[in-house]
């Protein structure tokens, strides 16, 4: 299922919303070093060229397990002390379906959660569940053994900010684009259904997907936090209650 947008109208510009999605697109951009693209497209290797780079981009500025238990680089020299590749990594990606996925999801869910928190406490709800979800998945990696796998992606802390949405707007509409085999169709679905939905699927996929390369303990430690934390901060006080049906 494809989220492609919802019926949710926005009291104010999500100006914080934005900002992080330039932000993301920004950093994406840096990943694949963009003014050295004409010489792989003249040298005919830009794939591999492309791949290099996210996963020299990864390690430099990607959450490392055992750099973060150690405070010692590994290979590559970060761009930041190991401690703050927590933040670092939610700004980078693995590849353009990545940063697309992410950043649909942001903006469709994101701008009705600042709308409701307030930007301020937006920013600190958003870096709060990135950070939980980065703590998670650490401790996951420790347990399983996947120490020196990089981790990079903001979908710890979008996962958050599905919890928020499901929390305070659970009968908003999301009109979606189903995907079953030949079977394709828009519809619109209740928020709640549609955020429960993918949150059931994280947890079936710890217990039965087997090693998939997602970070999944980021997505559900960031999905809890934001479960905790939007019941903690409420709404702004000069946001009238709504119920979206």
């Amino acid at each position: 299922m494809i989220p492609l947008s919802d019926d949710n109208p926005l009291e104010r510009t999500p100006i914080v919303t934005i900002l992080f999605i330039a932000a993301n697109v920004l950093v994406f951009l840096w990943q694949i070093d963009a003014p050295a693209l004409p010489a792989a497209f003249a040298s005919g290797d830009v794939l591999g060229f492309l791949e290099r780079n996210l996963q020299l981009s990864a390690f430099r500025g990607g959450l490392v397990p055992y750099e973060i238990l150690t405070f010692t680089d590994i290979e590559y020299r970060d761009i930041v002390p190991p401690p703050f590749t927590i933040l670092t990594s939610m700004f980078l990606h693995g590849g353009f379906m990545h940063i697309a996925t992410n950043m649909l999801f942001l903006w469709i869910f994101g701008n009705n959660v600042e709308d409701a928190l307030g930007r301020v406490r937006f920013v600190v709800f958003y870096l709060a569940c990135g950070i939980a979800a980065a703590l998670v998945q650490v401790v996951a990696s420790a347990v399983t053994g996947d120490l020196l796998v990089p981790m990079v992606g903001a979908s710890g802390a979008i996962a958050g900010v599905l919890a928020a949405y499901m929390v305070l707007f659970p009968r908003a509409r999301v009109t979606t684009l189903v995907i079953i085999v030949v079977f394709i169709r828009i519809v619109p679905v209740p928020a709640g259904f549609f955020i429960g939905l993918w949150f059931l699927l994280q947890i079936l996929s710890v217990l039965f997907g087997g090693n998939t390369g997602v970070a999944l303990f980021a997505h559900i430690g960031g999905f809890v936090a934001g479960w905790l934390l939007v019941r903690l901060m409420g709404r702004r006080p000069t946001q009238a209650r709504r119920v979206v049906w």
